[in-house]
C-alpha cells in the first residue's frame, strides 16, 4: 500500500476535521433534517419549530449548506436529496443512530491521551450504560450499519441445510433478520442483554419474522446458551474483549453448536502487521477508550483463537466490505 506524502495543509485539515463532524452532529441531535426533508424553512421558522435561538441555527444552517448537506432557497434551507434519505426521521434509510453514537463516544475521544497512559477505559460501554439515549443510539446505530452491509454478506455465505441460527451478541437482530430473509427455511435465536429485548423484538417484529426469530437474554461471558444450533454468526463482538474473554465466547459459541456447525466472525481486521489498515487501527484506540480490555485483532491472532476453541477449515471469504471489517469461517469437528 502506498503511504500518504503528507503536506502542512493536510495536518491541519486532520486537526480540525471534527469541526464538521460536530455540525453534522447537532444537526442531527437538534433533528433539523426531518422537517427540512419535507418542505423548506427560513432560520425563523425553523428555529420556532426546533426551539432554538434563531442567530445560533442560522450559523449551523449555513456550516451544514456549506457541506452540502443542505440547500438554500432565497432566505430559507432545505435538506439536500442526500440528506433527505439518510438523515430525516421519515426514511427507512435513516443514519442518524449511528451518527448520534459517534456523538456520544466523542467526549471519550478527548481524552486518548490519559487512556493511552493509564491503559484503561475512560467511560463505561456504552452497551452497558444506564443513559436509555446512548444505549440506543449504540444498539440502533449498530441497527444502521448492518442494514448497509448485511445483503451483500448474507448473499456470499451458502447456508443450505442449516435450519437454526445462532446471532451471539446480535442486538436488535439485523443479520438474524437478513440470514433468514436470504434462507426461507432458517431459524433464527438472537442472544445478547436483557436491556437489549425490547430493540430486538421491535426490529424483528417490523420485518414480519417473530415467528421465525426469537431473542434469548444472557450475558456471552458469564452466562449459559440454551439449544443447539448449526451455524453461529459472531458480528463485532470479539473486539469488545481481551484474549481471555474472546476465548470464553468462542468456547461457549463452539459448545452450542452440533457437530459439523458452521461459525461465521466478523471482524475490523488489523493486517497481521498491525500497521493498517486504517479504520481497524483507529477503532482499537475506540476500544481502549470504551472497554476494560477489548481492541482489533489481526487476521492471524483471529485464526489462532478460533483454532485453539477447536474450529478447523478456516479461512477468511472474499467479501469486499468497507472499514476493514472481513468474515472468516470455519466449522467444529464431527457431522
Amino acid at each position: 500500500m502506498e503511504k500518504k506524502a503528507w503536506t502542512p495543509a493536510d495536518l491541519l485539515q486532520l486537526s480540525g476535521g471534527y469541526w464538521s463532524a460536530c455540525a453534522l452532529h447537532a444537526g442531527v441531535k437538534l433533528d433539523l433534517f426531518t422537517p427540512l426533508a419535507e418542505r423548506a424553512h427560513t432560520p425563523a421558522e425553523l428555529a420556532r419549530l426546533l426551539n432554538a435561538d434563531p442567530r445560533g441555527l442560522t450559523m449551523l444552517l449555513a456550516a451544514l449548506a456549506a457541506l452540502d448537506l443542505l440547500e438554500k432557497w432565497g432566505d430559507a434551507y432545505a435538506a439536500a436529496p442526500f440528506a433527505a434519505e439518510f438523515l430525516s426521521r421519515s426514511s427507512p434509510k435513516y443514519l442518524g443512530h449511528i451518527i448520534l453514537h459517534h456523538h456520544h463516544l466523542m467526549t471519550g475521544w478527548t481524552h486518548l491521551d490519559e487512556a493511552v497512559k493509564s491503559g484503561g477505559p475512560v467511560r463505561e460501554r456504552l452497551s452497558h450504560a444506564d443513559d436509555e439515549a446512548a444505549r440506543e443510539s449504540f444498539l440502533m446505530g449498530m441497527f444502521n450499519l448492518a442494514m448497509q452491509i448485511a445483503p451483500r454478506i448474507v448473499a456470499g455465505i451458502d447456508l443450505s441445510g442449516r435450519r437454526r441460527l445462532l446471532d451471539l451478541g446480535g442486538g436488535p437482530g439485523t443479520y438474524a433478520i437478513h440470514f433468514c430473509q436470504h434462507n426461507a427455511r432458517l431459524e433464527a435465536v438472537v442472544y445478547d442483554l436483557p436491556s437489549t429485548r425490547r430493540f430486538a423484538e421491535e426490529t424483528i417484529a417490523r420485518f414480519g419474522l417473530t415467528d421465525r426469530i426469537s431473542f434469548q437474554a444472557g450475558d456471552y461471558l458469564s452466562g449459559g446458551i440454551e439449544g443447539t444450533f448449526d451455524v453461529a454468526w459472531l458480528s463485532h463482538i470479539l473486539h469488545g474483549e481481551g484474549r481471555e474473554g474472546c476465548a470464553v465466547i468462542l468456547a461457549k459459541a463452539v459448545a452450542a453448536l452440533a457437530p459439523g456447525g458452521m461459525i461465521l466472525v466478523q471482524e475490523f481486521i488489523l493486517d497481521d502487521s498491525r500497521d493498517g489498515p486504517l479504520f481497524p487501527a483507529l477503532f482499537s484506540l475506540n476500544m481502549l477508550l470504551n472497554t476494560p480490555a477489548g481492541q482489533a485483532y489481526s487476521q492471524g491472532e483471529l485464526f489462532a483463537m478460533l483454532a485453539a476453541a477447536g474450529v478447523g477449515e478456516l479461512r477468511r471469504l472474499p467479501l469486499e466490505l468497507p472499514n476493514g471489517a472481513g468474515v472468516i469461517v470455519g466449522t467444529v469437528p464431527g457431522g
